[in-house]
Parts: structure tokens; C-alpha cells; sequence
């Protein structure tokens, strides 16, 4: 019986421990976007987000398009998306408790809303980090239009961003709204 219970608590702490490496994983390979990046040209651009009004003139500037910073000694990356412009959206990340079991996002949205994401630890990489809307939120489960997913892909050495943010309405996929961005 002493056997059967050291084994079980064994598999709880291995599992608990593997757990915590993924996010731990995730989280310093979202420390590694510190620091502030531009628009690239528009011939690199994908979609239709970067010829916004507001976008545009950004575009293939030494402008500042998404500025990465660490805050808090080290507890949050603070990843601010068109900086001084009237499109300027903030998404704090950082661990969701205080045994981080996961890293959580909150997106703060020109919707004017709110959505809290959790990042995928299957879908992200080391290169490539997914963050689903937390389906446990209201927000998440409503139809009204929100971020449901963010997905940061790096390339080129770390030099290369690209950044999707997935939005839903109604309860399905409304669309892709996708900025990329070079290392500044």
C-alpha cells in the first residue's frame, strides 16, 4: 500500500513538474520579444491590417509598431501593438496563479473589451506561441467580437515577428487581423 501511494504522489510531481517546465518554457520564450520593432515594408505584409489609415504610415518606418518590456521584476511582459496611435492596444502576460499552471494574456482591445487568453502548450514552440481564448470567461463564450486567439511567430534568428490575432463573432471565426514586424 506504502508503495502504491509513494508511486502515485511520485506521477503527481512528475506531472506537476513537467507541467511547470512547459510554462515556464512559454514564458521566457516570450521574455525573448523584449524590445521594440517596426512594421516591416508592406511588400511583407499579409492581409489587409497593415493598410488601415491609422497602420499604413508606419508601415516600413523606423516608427516603433509593437514595443515588448518586462515589468513587474521580471513577472509580466508587457506587449504594447501600435504604440501612440488611436489603434494603441495593450496584452499583459504573466502567470495565471501563483504556481503558474499556465501564463495567462489579457488583451486590452480598441473593441473595448477585455479578452483573457491562456497560452496552448501544444500548439507553441519555441519559435511560435499560441494563446486560446479562456473559454471559462463570458467574454469567450459570447458573440460579441473579440480577440479570441493570439499567435506570435518568430523567424530570421529572432529577428522576424509575425503576429496574428484571431477574432470571433457571433461564437465562430470572424477573421485573421495579421502585423509583421522586424526587430528594431
Amino acid at each position: 500500500m506504502r508503495e502504491k501511494i509513494l508511486l502515485i504522489m511520485a506521477a503527481v510531481v512528475f506531472s506537476v513538474t513537467s507541467y511547470a517546465d512547459d510554462t515556464e518554457e512559454i514564458y521566457a520564450s516570450m521574455k525573448k520579444f523584449e524590445g521594440k520593432w517596426v512594421l516591416s515594408p508592406a511588400d511583407k505584409q499579409e492581409g489587409k491590417a497593415a493598410k488601415h489609415k491609422v497602420v499604413a504610415p508606419l508601415v516600413g518606418t523606423d516608427k516603433t509598431g509593437m514595443h515588448f518590456r518586462i515589468i513587474g521584476r521580471g513577472s509580466t511582459v508587457q506587449e504594447i501593438l501600435l504604440p501612440d496611435t488611436k489603434k494603441e492596444m495593450v496584452t499583459m502576460y504573466h502567470c495565471s496563479n501563483s504556481f503558474c499552471e499556465n501564463i495567462k494574456a489579457t488583451h486590452y482591445c480598441v473593441k473595448q473589451n477585455q479578452p483573457e487568453l491562456l497560452a496552448d502548450e501544444d500548439a507553441s514552440t519555441s519559435t511560435t506561441l499560441v494563446y486560446n481564448c479562456n473559454m471559462e470567461t463570458e467574454l469567450c463564450q459570447s458573440d460579441e467580437n473579440h480577440i479570441h486567439k493570439i499567435t506570435h511567430e518568430l523567424s530570421n534568428g529572432g529577428k522576424h515577428l509575425k503576429t496574428t490575432y484571431t477574432s470571433w463573432k457571433d461564437g465562430e471565426y470572424y477573421d485573421d487581423i495579421i502585423y509583421v514586424f522586424d526587430r528594431k
